[in-house]
């Protein structure tokens, strides 16, 4: 799955998309529950006190075992490295995790919990498959650093900052009167250095899927593409018949709104109808160390895997600040992308407490750091972030993009340097 290139949320939602219609259904409490004038900021922490951050993650969720856990790993590897370095001038950072079920009840809980009770600074690497509390904490002014922006929440409420930025009002409706924006980079990437000119997009005949689906065909026509549409059965796909079909159309590339299994039997499908492409596209939550494995059966396919993001490649260990983060993580059996941006994400934590150690680390001065965040890199890890509120969304925006391919017995290689792949692109609209 394509992602970035219909915007941040769109594509990371659509890495968990079958799963979300079934599972994205937990309460969420009225506006009103919220709105009260006794709201009271974490206390600054005295002398060598901790200062204390949540981490909510849908460790549990329905969607599977460690599929959202990689920010989280990332953010805690980044903690206690600072902690064995002295902290925050002094100041030992005490990481409180809360894992949500994958449900918006226990999302709720947690920010409940981690808000309320323990009374944290901040929350840092929010990773929540259905992010039911961001309103309670959007009201209770606790900045979110660096969540993953799974949906629209860091679209839609002040006080969030999501790992990728966003320029929409935020307040308190997702976007530009409930739409969001997202630029088409990665198609412009693959038709000006790779020539592609034909590509497909695979889906399931389910709702989701398809709707998901209908946004990419829409971003590749927009760049002059033509899109071969290839519908398989979610119960009974038939990858076979849409291997061999997009063999017969030539397709350059192939995106996709399927799952990581559904993407495994596509690519054992185009080895063995011998279809060769240009590109294999998928997301960021897929950009890991585990393709061997999980693309095992499909030699040709898994050596076409391209993915895109907006984070430096988490195997460039040319780059000073990748081997820092390498060298932190050393002791997890696998790397992937999103542990890189959750390591991205505790660092902007503690460059905005850095900036208000002398005068009180509190939720209200982190918060102000934040809201001033403008062209954030976390040391060059990051495609420069920044936070506008736009009164209108933008027609067209200057978007430069990470690439990476993967190659057997090299892991995933960079494709030129992220802050110079850059494309003016239009903004194109979708419902969230």
């Amino acid at each position: 799955m394509p992602r970035r290139r219909l915007s941040p949320a769109a594509e990371t939602a659509a890495a968990v998309l079958l799963l979300l219609v079934g599972t994205a259904c937990g309460s969420r409490l009225p506006e009103s529950d919220f709105e009260h004038d006794g709201r009271t900021d974490a206390p600054a922490p005295s002398s060598a006190a901790s200062v204390r951050v949540g981490i909510v993650t849908s460790a549990t969720s329905p969607v599977g075992g460690n599929t959202f856990t990689g920010p989280r790993d990332g953010a805690k590897a980044w903690f206690d490295r600072l902690n064995a370095q002295g902290g925050i001038d002094g100041h030992p950072v005490e990481v409180r995790e809360c894992d949500d079920g994958g449900s918006g009840v226990g999302n709720n809980s947690c920010v409940h919990k981690l808000i309320d009770d323990d009374k944290v600074v901040a929350l840092v690497a929010t990773t929540a498959l259905d992010y039911a509390g961001a309103s309670r904490v959007s009201h209770a002014r606790v900045p979110d650093i660096g969540g993953q922006p799974i949906g629209a929440a860091y679209d839609t409420w002040p006080h969030l900052y999501g790992i990728y930025g966003s320029l929409a009002p935020r307040n308190g409706t997702p976007g530009w009167g409930g739409k969001l924006y997202g630029g088409t980079e990665v198609y412009r990437y693959f038709k000006r250095e790779k020539g592609a000119r034909t590509a497909a997009v695979v889906s399931y005949n389910q709702a989701a899927s398809a709707s998901y689906a209908r946004l990419v065909e829409q971003g590749l026509r927009a760049e002059g593409y033509k899109v071969v549409t290839e519908e398989v059965d979610f119960a009974l796909p038939n990858f076979r018949a849409a291997a061999a079909d997009l063999k017969e159309q030539g397709a350059d590339l192939v995106f996709d709104a399927i799952d990581t299994h559904g993407n495994a039997q596509l690519c054992k499908a185009m080895d063995e109808a011998g279809a060769k492409v240009i590109a294999k596209v998928t997301n960021v939550q897929n950009w890991t160390s585990t393709v061997p494995d999980d693309y095992k059966d499909s030699p040709r396919c898994r050596n076409a895997l391209w993915a895109t993001g907006s984070s430096r490649n988490y195997d460039d260990t040319d780059d000073a600040a990748v081997r820092r983060f390498r060298d932190a993580t050393k002791g997890l059996k696998t790397h992937s992308q999103w542990q890189l941006e959750g390591w991205a994400a505790a660092m902007w934590f503690t460059d905005a407490a850095r900036s208000c150690a002398k005068t009180g680390i509190t939720r209200a001065c982190v918060d102000a750091y934040m809201n001033r965040s403008e062209n954030y890199t976390a040391g060059g890890l990051l495609v420069p972030v920044r936070f506008d509120r736009l009164p209108e969304p933008p027609k067209h925006r200057r978007t430069c993009l990470s690439v990476a391919r993967w190659q057997d017995g090299k892991g995933w290689v960079s494709q030129g340097d992220m802050n110079s792949t850059c494309f003016d692109v239009p903004q194109l609209p979708y419902q969230p």
